[in-house]
């Protein structure tokens, strides 16, 4: 499983110009779901993500964490964090997950991550999604 977490001030996903979804500040994160992802993987990068100390405390210094600041958390499935490059100039995504096995796993990420009390709000797996944030620092970091 791959994470790209992005420290953000505001975050929200658009379907069909529409906005489905939408949270303050905390985390914008993007999941790809690796072909050999189990349910045993979730449950190692969850408490990883949630409590990674990458908000500022009074002093301005990285000393807190999602759980700690009351960080709000929007999820966005992204089968394209697996493309690989290595050749030719078309990417390949024969390490992503197929959507059957994806989505099992996606909905279980969502759910361990409501279960830590963290406010959520998601994308739809599989839609053409237009993603707004406003970056805080900006701040990314990729997780696996």
């Amino acid at each position: 499983m791959r994470l790209l977490l992005q420290r953000v001030k505001s975050a929200s996903v658009s379907i069909d110009k529409k906005k489905v979804s939408e949270i303050g500040p905390g985390l914008l994160v993007f999941v790809g779901i690796h072909r050999d992802d189990t349910p045993e993987s979730i449950e190692r990068i969850v408490p990883k993500m949630v409590n990674l100390r990458i908000f500022g405390d009074e002093e301005g210094k990285i000393n807190h964490s999602l759980l700690d600041v009351k960080g709000e958390v929007l999820i966005v499935s992204q089968f394209t964090l697996y493309g690989r490059c290595e050749r030719g100039r078309r990417p390949d995504f024969l390490l992503s997950a197929p959507p059957e096995k994806a989505i099992p796993l996606y909905e279980k990420f969502i759910e361990k991550v409501k279960n830590q009390g963290i406010k959520v709000q998601t994308g739809q797996f599989g839609a053409v999604m237009d993603v707004e944030l406003v970056n805080d620092g900006p701040f990314t970091i990729i997780l696996e």
